[in-house]
């Protein structure tokens, strides 16, 4: 009589681990699809934001660097911002430059340079060294040559129109 009772016993607690498990697995599936779905969501937007962000750079005076945004502004005033994400002052002159971009002057082209980022790419690694930056959060205005007019750290919008030359 006791061995029916314990394979009874072994055959129940064998059923509720395999429903439990199975369970389990169909909950796991069905977060992975919602967290596929809502990341292929964060794609989309972040696409979305990337395209929102090259529209701005296109018409604003406010830009982040690439060969052709140095090169197309070469008819301006030029001012190359070497920022870095994770510095604690130059979010909030990003933040103040994006806010204020219709304060920069029609005929100045202020540039987002990244210094020393994950994302810094070998042409803004060589900018940096061209013109002797050292550190994050310093601004180097230059001339249609690309020959260094001036050159400070520190500042957000009315910092940026007092240095200009």
């Amino acid at each position: 009589m006791k061995n029916p009772i314990i394979i009874f016993v072994i055959i129940a607690v064998v059923a509720v681990l395999g429903f439990g498990t199975y369970t389990i697995s169909q909950n796991s599936s069905q977060s992975d699809s919602i967290q596929s779905d809502s990341m292929m969501k964060k794609d989309d937007s972040a696409m979305e934001e990337d395209k929102l962000t090259d529209d701005k750079i296109a018409g604003s005076r406010y830009v982040q660097y690439s060969k052709s945004a140095l090169d197309s502004a070469s008819s301006n005033r030029r001012v190359l911002f070497f920022y870095a994400s994770w510095c604690p002052t130059c979010k909030p002159a990003d933040a103040s430059f994006t806010q204020n971009a219709s304060k920069i002057p029609e005929d100045v082209t202020l540039i987002r340079v990244n210094y020393n980022d994950p994302e810094t790419d070998q042409e803004e690694k060589d900018l940096a060294k061209k013109y002797g930056i050292t550190y994050q959060h310093t601004f180097v205005q230059i001339d249609s040559t690309d020959k260094e007019v001036m050159k400070w750290n520190g500042g957000q919008i009315n910092g940026l129109l007092a240095n200009i030359k």
